[in-house]
């Protein structure tokens, strides 16, 4: 399911997501639209743009939010123009996963679009890196992540890009039982314990967001 206002985007992304080996069902233009086509077709995933009628604001985001309330299982992949950490954790408020935020001028790489709707569509979240960078930057003083070590930030914002283990692993050049460790140790100091209806991982990413 694909919502933006821009006809010349949306018809170059309904192909960009098709050779990623997509089926769109429908492609929209408003957030109203978006509300109807996902009730009727009810897709795995919906790619949306934040800013769409009627309101030219935060329409897209908050049929999207409205929707995952309506169908739990629904992936959503936010695009924006700009960076703001508001959409993101909006999105990852209820603690599900399966979100991601991609800024537009990335959606022309196929590789990292069809990687990231990989990663949400599997319940893990996707942040935008330049996303991630402005966050780090902005986090305030007295954090509940000053608890952890530089190494765990570092591994915290690479699950934030929604990362498995072993990706992390590799990135850093370190053992998949280290970084499995590390994991453990952010979920401990974080206060995050094990549960059935909520996804740690998230979590932790919604806590790295609030600073």
């Amino acid at each position: 399911m694909l919502a933006e206002d821009s006809v010349l985007l949306r018809e170059g992304l309904v192909r960009l997501l098709q050779e990623a080996g997509h089926a769109v069902v429908a492609a929209v233009g408003s957030a109203p639209d978006l509300m109807s086509a996902v009730r009727e077709h009810r897709p795995d995933l919906a790619v949306v743009d934040v800013r769409m009628p009627p309101d030219h604001t935060d329409d897209g985001l908050r049929a999207a939010v409205a929707l995952r309330r309506e169908q739990p299982g629904l992936g959503v992949l936010v695009l924006s123009q700009y960076v703001e950490e508001t959409y993101a954790r909006d999105l990852l408020a209820d603690g599900r996963g399966g979100v991601g935020y991609l800024l537009k001028d990335r959606v022309q790489d196929l590789d990292v679009l069809a990687s990231t709707l990989d990663r949400v569509a599997a319940g893990d979240t996707a942040l935008d890196p330049q996303v991630v960078a402005q966050l780090l930057v902005r986090r305030p003083v007295g954090s509940p992540l000053d608890a952890l070590s530089p190494r765990e930030r570092e591994v915290l914002e690479h699950v934030a890009q929604g990362r498995t283990n072993a990706a992390i692993a590799e990135r850093l050049v370190v053992t998949h039982g280290a970084v499995e460790k590390h994991v453990s140790n952010i979920f401990t100091k974080l206060g995050l314990t094990a549960s059935d209806s909520d996804h740690r991982r998230v979590l932790a990413v919604l806590a790295w967001l609030r600073g």
